[in-house]
């Protein structure tokens, strides 16, 4: 393995315990027509690989949402870092948070600000600061050194991705949850992107890929072992065995 940079640092000799995302008969519904999700129960394990399937309208926007703590359970047990999140305070919560990064389905950046200075927004909101030969590093990692100072209306619909990617990864989490991070772009930046998830996973990182994309999925085969969660019918299934 190459050397890891200090964005990406290994969590793999770090104090955990057996998972770092563990939800028990976990409910959510978002009115009284039922449960979008029903009785789920899952462990995300350190370092370990998954993709989350199912139709638009299952539920995988939700089920990222409560890996989070953006959203809490309506019935069940969710616990982040071997926190219950029922019993964490608003602070408790914002502090876990800065151990996942989120790719989000919708990228949104503050069009005002540089690629740069939008990729370092986590850091400067936490107040932590970085090296720069770190954050070069990073936007190099994801292939925009060429677009450092360039404004988010001047990006393709793929260099916006890697730059959602990048600044999902800035305060270099343990978890990376993806929704949707292919769904609008070509099948070749899609393979591109698939690539980054996959080094993140082998420097030591969790990850959790949500797509409706099964050639996505197939084209993981011979590069990372992952499992295959499919929400159907409001429940979580196990889809396939490891690829």
């Amino acid at each position: 393995m190459q050397q890891t940079p200090g964005w990406g640092k290994t969590v793999a000799n770090e104090k955990r315990g057996n998972g770092v995302i563990e939800f028990e008969e976990v409910s959510y519904g978002y009115s009284d027509n039922g449960p979008l999700l029903s009785n789920v129960s899952l462990k995300l394990a350190p370092g370990s690989f998954h993709f989350l399937t199912g139709p638009s309208g299952a539920g995988k926007t939700t089920l990222i949402k409560l890996c989070y703590g953006a959203l809490v359970p309506t019935q069940g047990r969710a616990t982040l870092f071997d926190q219950d999140v029922r019993q964490m305070s608003r602070d408790e919560i914002a502090e876990t948070r800065r151990k996942i990064g989120v790719v989000h389905q919708d990228v949104q950046f503050l069009d005002h600000l540089s690629l740069v200075e939008n990729i370092a927004l986590p850091l400067t909101v936490s107040g932590r600061n970085t090296e720069l030969t770190d954050l070069a590093d990073l936007i190099g990692w994801v292939g925009l050194t060429g677009q450092m100072e360039a404004l988010p209306p001047e990006l393709s619909g793929g260099e916006r991705q890697r730059a959602a990617l990048a600044r999902a990864v800035v305060m270099s989490p343990d978890v990376i949850l993806a929704d949707e991070p292919t769904g609008n772009v070509d099948w070749e930046m899609s393979q591109r992107l698939l690539k980054l998830l996959i080094e993140l996973n082998r420097m030591g990182k969790t990850v959790l890929i949500a797509t409706h994309d099964m050639n996505l999925i197939r084209a993981a085969k011979a590069q990372v072992q992952a499992r295959v969660l499919r929400i159907s019918d409001h429940r979580l299934q196990l889809a396939g065995a490891d690829l």
